[in-house]
């Protein structure tokens, strides 16, 4: 009933860059929007596959889904610059089956930070290597993101070991060169070309602080963009990674009605 593809961006191949395509389930038609993931695990962990349960759910609204790898071993530049290259490919994909190229991105906690680049950013903007890029004017018109970090700096109550990661992405210690931070910073980036985005809080948040997203989407309300944000009640960090508690299957109608522009939330 399900069938994908998995696509190398190099030969000789190299461990992390690559993305898989899911088709959505036969005989149910195509919706007019695709969808992209980019994976979480603290820039250093996870992988594309932990997405596979809700691109079968996508898949069975006809949706055409696309997962991402990324490199785990190079800074935050490098990921982006991954991440930005299988979206490219994803988009000629599209183009080649006459699709309309409207693309959702998700991306939770690591994979809710680069993908908020991925949308806000501007392809480069952030000093990622672009010259491979086929579409770069092709940028995502909606994104999906869970535990969002609002910028890339020390804040009150971080876990140490969890700043020692982040400079690691970071490529310095803070305290040698803090202009890489703002490059990698959501906060940068805020303005009226953004992607509608749908901000998904858990009440029980212990990474991110959630009242931070809470600006962007009220920036975004200020500037007539229709961005979203919701707390769900008694979840955790992470905790869209598949569709069987209530709360995740809130969040997937949630999605859903925020794909076809219909969800509208109160703050």
């Amino acid at each position: 009933m399900y069938a994908f593809q998995s696509y190398f961006l190099d030969k000789p191949l190299v461990k992390g860059r690559i993305f898989d395509v899911f088709e959505p389930a036969a005989g149910v038609p195509v919706k007019d929007v695709a969808i992209f993931f980019v994976h979480g695990g603290g820039w250093h962990s996870g992988s594309r596959t932990g997405f596979y349960e809700i691109m079968e759910a996508f898949g069975k609204l006809g949706y055409i889904t696309c997962t991402t790898d990324y490199r785990l071993n190079v800074n935050g530049f490098e990921q982006l610059a991954d991440i930005r290259e299988s979206y490219d490919y994803f988009v000629e994909i599209l183009k080649k089956r006459n699709h309309s190229c409207r693309i959702a991105v998700h991306g939770s906690s690591a994979g809710a930070h680069l993908a908020s680049l991925l949308c806000c950013a501007k392809p480069g903007e952030c000093g990622e290597n672009v010259e491979k890029l086929k579409y770069p004017e092709v940028r995502p018109e909606k994104a999906f993101l869970q535990a969002t970090p609002y910028n890339f700096k020390h804040w009150e109550g971080m876990m140490p070991p969890f700043w020692d990661q982040m400079q690691s992405v970071a490529g310095f210690k803070y305290a040698e060169n803090p202009e890489p931070y703002e490059r990698l910073s959501l906060e940068n980036f805020v303005r009226e070309d953004n992607p509608e985005i749908f901000f998904m809080e858990a009440e029980l948040e212990h990474l991110f602080p959630s009242e931070l997203t809470l600006r962007i989407a009220r920036k975004h309300r200020e500037m007539n963009i229709a961005s979203q944000w919701k707390v769900f009640s008694r979840v955790e960090h992470g905790f869209f990674y598949e569709l069987k508690r209530k709360m995740q299957l809130e969040a997937f109608d949630d999605i859903c009605s925020f794909l076809e522009g219909k969800l509208v939330t109160e703050f």
